[in-house]
């Protein structure tokens, strides 16, 4: 059975798509940027876009009774290599005890501001 988890984001109506889908034990979180979730603006910092974004993320798995601890994959998108040992400190200090595999790409983002964009797929299967 598979359910939807969805933050209320107007891009999920006009895109049609979930922020989440729990199908079975493994929750597909869809691609998340980091907007300060107060003001949905991109801080100035990819560090702290990326913290943003997990936080995000974290809510997501959260609501299908899940935690950034259960991830199992995660897939990095940032707008310039520069960035990437800034990204790569902060999912460090995450997700040290939990190593899921990790892909990350350089490419263009759909929104301007944005330095980097993250994919989780989490698992709840003991």
């Amino acid at each position: 059975m598979q359910n939807r988890i969805f933050s209320g984001a107007p891009s999920e109506d006009f895109a049609g798509y979930a922020k989440a889908v729990i199908d079975g034990p493994t929750i597909y979180v869809s691609g998340t940027m980091g907007q300060d979730p107060q003001t949905n603006a991109f801080p100035e910092g990819v560090a702290d876009q990326t913290r943003n974004a997990l936080a995000s993320i974290d809510a997501a798995l959260a609501k299908a009774g899940a935690s950034l601890k259960n991830a199992v994959a995660c897939r990095v998108y940032i707008t310039d290599g520069a960035f990437l040992k800034d990204v790569a400190t902060v999912l460090g200090e995450v997700f040290a005890e939990i190593r899921p595999t990790n892909t990350l790409l350089i490419c263009q983002l759909p929104a301007p501001g944005a330095k980097v964009e993250i994919e989780i797929t989490a698992s709840t299967r003991s």
